[in-house]
């Protein structure tokens, strides 16, 4: 298949596909006598996988390594288990970060008392400087 074809059958941006063969993601297809990428069924397979992956937020060097390992199916999927779990920790870190910013947007936009702009608590909790992370750093 065409690079179009890919693309639409994966729901991936053609770019997108020419960047993740640029950086070594997605092996390079052979081409057809017109010189036009020819891809297959293992391009699509490898290009989900990637699109998953993205999906739950894996890092582009951590889908490497994944697809590293996933090239190699008898040894051990311990690195796997490991890779896995440090996403779980980066997510609920994110989760963490965001119900403290909805807490602080809560906190800010129930100090609105409407009236003039000039007296909007919102604003005016805007220009504060944000208080100092605990720990320092």
């Amino acid at each position: 298949m065409n690079i179009g074809a890919l693309g639409r059958l994966t729901g991936t941006n053609v770019e997108t596909i020419r960047y993740y063969e640029r950086i070594g993601l997605l092996p390079a297809p052979p081409r057809t006598a017109g010189n036009y990428r020819a891809y297959g069924e293992a391009h699509a397979r490898r290009l989900a996988f990637i699109r998953r992956a993205r999906g739950l937020g894996f890092h582009l060097d951590t889908i490497r390594a994944l697809l590293d390992i996933a090239d190699r199916p008898d040894q051990s999927c311990g690195t796997v288990d490991t890779l896995a779990r440090a996403q779980i920790a980066e997510v609920e870190a994110k989760i963490a970060d965001l119900t403290r910013l909805r807490d602080e947007l809560a906190r800010v936009a129930d100090q609105c008392r409407g009236g003039r702009v000039g007296d909007c608590r919102i604003i005016e909790a805007l220009w504060r400087p944000e208080p100092a992370a605990a720990g320092g750093g």
